[in-house]
């Protein structure tokens, strides 16, 4: 296994395994500066959303590298003002327009349920994801998706499909496994990728992930992303800093135990959950 090594989503399209997150990234140089360094660390998956306020400053990166945009697999998301058809429509171009390309590997549905139609939310998911289809008719997307989505909001979505989402991004990492909705995804024929791999600062301080990072040779960091593959994760790893980004590529020069995996699938909790998204004010 690689960066470049891919798995095959249900229309057929290859997502890397591991991505590059750039979640809370300032827009601007260092936007641009961390993706142009993942790049030359040898990612070629690139995650973003139109919620991050960075898409151009990604587009600016990714173009400065001069990787092929062949080679790149970029993924960004409708974010929540812009759910219906006819703003999807429109949202899509915007996202294309900032990050300076003709198409996206990846668009996914960034939240399921808007605090503007929460009172009406399964009529919106239909909607929306009629958007996201013709979106992928129009070859403005080569796969399309969902991100924080629960089962109750997939159940309404598949109701109205007619292509069903090849994704769901989600929170997961060692603090919350959310195992029921990893089966659910896995039984639909959804790629669970991870965002928040890392959790929050509070993981680097676990005992049990320390010692298995002395016992490895590896750092805490390392110790995680390769728990998130071992378990068909793919997780986004986020950073601004050149010697993490680096370090957190280097992923494939070891396997973790079946013991271990299992001691770090115990650590429920240890470092804060998901959110409920019916339940947030935007």
């Amino acid at each position: 296994m690689a960066l470049t090594t891919t798995k095959t989503l249900s229309n057929g399209v290859q997502i890397p395994i591991v991505g590059f997150g750039t979640w809370q990234t300032p827009d601007g140089e260092t936007a641009e500066q961390s993706v142009l360094a993942a790049l030359n660390a040898g990612y070629r998956h690139i995650d973003t959303a139109t919620a991050y306020g960075n898409e151009a400053s990604v587009g600016a990166g990714i173009h400065k590298s001069g990787v092929k945009r062949a080679d790149l697999f970029l993924t960004t998301k409708l974010w929540n003002p812009d759910h219906g058809y006819q703003p999807a429509l429109a949202a899509i171009d915007k996202s294309l327009l900032a990050l300076n390309v003709d198409y996206v590997d990846l668009y996914l549905v960034h939240w399921p349920n808007p605090i503007q139609s929460r009172d009406h939310w399964q009529d919106d998911i239909a909607e929306t994801w009629r958007g996201m289809e013709a979106i992928l008719q129009a070859g403005k997307a080569r796969a399309i998706g969902v991100s924080n989505f629960r089962q109750h909001h997939l159940d309404v979505l598949y109701q109205n499909a007619t292509v069903n989402p090849m994704v769901n991004q989600i929170f997961l990492n060692p603090s919350d496994l959310q195992s029921e909705l990893v089966a659910y995804n896995n039984a639909h024929s959804m790629v669970n990728e991870a965002y928040s791999p890392l959790g929050t600062g509070k993981i680097f301080e676990v005992p049990a992930l320390q010692d298995l990072a002395v016992k490895y040779g590896k750092t805490v960091a390392q110790v995680v992303l390769r728990w998130s593959l071992q378990h068909d994760f793919i997780p986004l790893p986020k950073s601004v800093h050149t010697a993490r980004i680096q370090e957190n590529a280097q992923l494939f020069d070891f396997e973790l135990t079946a013991e271990d995996m299992a001691t770090i699938d115990s650590l429920h909790g240890v470092a804060g959950l998901a959110k409920d998204p019916d339940n947030r004010k935007f």
